[in-house]
């Protein structure tokens, strides 16, 4: 991608496998579903398969675990 591709602007459309995840819709970056903070792809390291959501960081990954991990209810 290059400064004039339109992708280059807006996020990305993930599917978060385990261990590996697939383009739906080419974009630069996807938003951490904790901190809101964008993460370019080529730094994503972080995220949950199971409620497909991306996390800019291990600290983000693990709030969000945490919170999940309640009664239910």
């Amino acid at each position: 991608m290059n400064a004039h591709d339109p992708s280059s602007a807006a996020p990305a459309t993930l599917h978060y496998g385990d261990g590996e995840f697939a383009v739906l819709k080419p974009g630069a970056f996807v938003i951490c579903a904790v901190s809101q903070r964008p993460i370019p792809l080529e730094g994503l390291r972080y995220w949950s398969a199971e409620l497909q959501e991306p996390y800019a960081s291990p600290a983000e990954a693990l709030t969000r675990m945490v919170a999940g991990s309640g009664p239910a209810g």
